[in-house]
């Protein structure tokens, strides 16, 4: 019989190194299982800075010595599910960015019914992969610090992040809030 997959949720500040803590996490479940690991990124390359970003995660990504199988879907992740196989160790970086394209994908007036199914698109898809997979590592960021009024638009993406990160936390195995490089535990035991 399979073991059950499990979940981490790492979520943090901008440059908090949140995505740093989960690759070396995913490696260290890897040295520990023998799992292929596979980074999911969701990162659209939208200006120059962005651009070289994902190019220089892409080639550490290559150059490391973890052989990690690189996977860049923007949107509806859950088409992916078939995909993997339970010995994989999935990264998923980030739930922010995934949620900003889910939204912005279509021409969509932004009422609760299209809220709603952004929202399940989302958690769904990254319960598709979990249900499939060893570990699943999902990455997110910290947005609600500040006060969120004076703009509908961000209020209404601040409140529906803040549901999903909900969701994932309340499934999730062990969570991470990493600050300044150093990884809080949030929930679960750190392994």
């Amino acid at each position: 019989m399979e073991a059950a997959s499990s979940l981490i949720f790492i979520t943090g500040g901008v440059r908090s190194g949140k995505s740093s803590f989960a690759e070396k996490k995913a490696e260290q479940i890897s040295n520990e299982t023998g799992g292929q690991l596979h980074y999911l990124a969701t990162g659209v390359p939208s200006d120059r800075e962005m651009m070289e970003r994902i190019n220089i995660h892409q080639r550490d990504r290559v150059e490391g010595m973890y052989g990690w199988k690189t996977v860049e879907k923007p949107v509806q992740i859950g088409m992916l599910a078939d995909h993997f196989s339970h010995e994989d160790i999935i990264l998923l970086d980030c739930v922010t960015t995934l949620l900003n394209n889910e939204l912005f994908s279509s021409e969509q007036k932004w009422d609760q019914p299209f809220l709603d199914k952004v929202r399940e698109s989302v958690v769904t898809g990254i319960f598709e992969i979990k249900n499939r997979v060893s570990v699943m590592i999902v990455v997110s960021n910290e947005v609600l610090y500040e006060p969120l009024h004076g703009n509908q638009l961000v209020f209404t993406y601040g409140r529906l992040l803040g549901q999903i990160h909900q969701q994932l936390v309340k499934e999730a195995d062990q969570a991470f809030l990493v600050e300044a490089g150093i990884p809080l535990v949030m929930k679960g035991v750190s392994r």
